[in-house]
């Protein structure tokens, strides 16, 4: 039998299918490009650098051990030494000069309501603050009602504001990229350093004419005068800042020979000028600021012999106890960093800063006795960026100048929350 293979079907037609609806496409528009949120945050980080918030970082550790050191410092040395309760580390503040801001700031300069006296009634001599420092006082009191907390916000935000100027200026100054925090690391590690965070006027001064020696020396003239002249309202030191200003000013203007700025130069005199005719329409006295200050703190001229012989006795002969005998030893020892400053200022050709620290030297060097000399090194811009300059070629400097400035700091800082004179 022969098989037959079955016959072949037709293969069925397929059919395609239809295709299937597409969904209509809808364009979603773009996102709009919203702005960036703008903050204070945002504003300040856009204006610090790196270099300047670690700068800040250093100025917030050294606060942090103030006030580690003024809140020890309460619970060690009391008042009275059978005490049981320390009290608030706000008092360790209220210390010397501070009363007399305190007084200004909220009773003003003559209280009585009928001629009110020079000043000699009361005894404490207050004319011989400048206004600048108690006028903030009262304006920041309007929204901290604690005296004391207004005065340390005042010195506490002034200080961030002075060191931040004080590393742009040693930038300026030094080419190396650390200058800038190596010179704030010897600022805040001085010995006097204590009072850039009481309620004084150093850190205030220094918010203001930091600044305005950056400005001259960038030839920013009007600026410069408007920041000194703030800084001469809070200390007479405003006065030698002007002069160096203007030294600098005709310095430059030798080599570019443009005068026009030259009317700015005045403007620092106004605020002594305003103060003497205030003090004089209450006392009668063109000199009472100098009055007050022979008065209160013996600051009659004398020769720059004289004053040396007087507190060479103070501090060696006997003549005081041992705590203020050791103090006038610290003001012998500034005045010789200070006259060993200003003579490298004058062989490094550098006459505006001579100017300055000259100045500051003739004022505390030709009274009685020296007297606020350490403290006053906390306004010698020239000394910390030279002692900066010096540590970073030599790197033993640093080391040594910390061993011996970290001791001698809390030691100030303790002697002054303790209410013993400081400087």
């Amino acid at each position: 039998m022969t098989l037959t293979p079955p016959p072949l079907r037709r293969p069925r037609s397929v059919r395609p299918k239809a295709p299937c609806p597409q969904a209509p496409r809808v364009r979603i528009p773009p996102r709009p490009c919203l702005p960036p949120r703008v903050t204070l945050g945002t504003r300040a980080a856009a204006l610090l650098d790196r270099a300047d918030r670690e700068v800040l970082w250093l100025y917030l550790l050294t606060r942090m051990s103030l006030w580690v050191t003024a809140y020890c410092t309460r619970w060690l040395f009391p008042g009275r030494s059978d005490t049981r309760a320390a009290g608030s580390v706000l008092a360790a503040f209220e210390q010397w000069d501070w009363h007399h801001y305190l007084h200004i700031a909220r009773d003003g300069y003559f209280p009585e309501p009928a001629g009110g006296g020079s000043g000699q009634d009361d005894g404490d001599n207050r004319e011989a603050f400048f206004p600048g420092f108690p006028l903030a006082l009262r304006a920041v009191h309007a929204m901290v009602p604690h005296w004391t907390g207004a005065g340390l916000l005042i010195s506490f935000v002034a200080g961030a504001v002075a060191v931040l100027a004080l590393a742009r200026l040693a930038r300026w100054y030094l080419p190396d990229p650390r200058a800038g925090r190596r010179t704030v690391l010897l600022f805040l590690l001085s010995p006097c350093a204590v009072f850039l965070a009481a309620g004084y006027t150093e850190a205030l001064f220094l918010a203001l004419a930091l600044p305005a020696w950056l400005a001259a020396l960038r030839h920013r003239w009007p600026l410069a005068a408007g920041l000194t002249t703030l800084a001469t309202t809070v200390r007479v030191s405003g006065l030698f800042l002007a002069a160096a200003v203007a030294v600098h000013f005709l310095l430059a203007v030798r080599s570019r020979g443009d005068l026009r700025a030259l009317p700015w130069l005045a403007l620092p005199a106004v605020p002594a000028a305003l103060y003497a005719w205030y003090l004089h329409a209450h006392t009668g006295d063109w000199l009472a600021w100098n009055h007050a200050q022979e008065r209160g703190w013996y600051r009659a001229f004398h020769t720059p012999w004289e004053s040396w012989s007087v507190t060479w006795d103070a501090a060696f002969d006997g003549v005081h106890t041992t705590g203020y005998a050791v103090m006038f030893q610290a003001e012998l020892l500034s005045m010789v960093a200070g006259l060993v400053l200003c003579c490298v200022q004058l062989r490094r050709r550098r006459w505006s800063e001579a100017v300055y620290i000259g100045l500051t030297l003739a004022a505390l060097g030709t009274s009685y006795w020296y007297m606020s000399l350490p403290r006053s090194t906390l306004l010698w811009w020239p000394l910390w960026i030279g002692l900066a300059a010096w540590s970073l070629r030599r790197p033993r400097v640093a080391t040594v100048y910390l061993c011996l400035a970290a001791p001698l700091g809390t030691v100030f800082a303790v002697t002054f929350l303790s209410g013993r004179w400081a400087g």
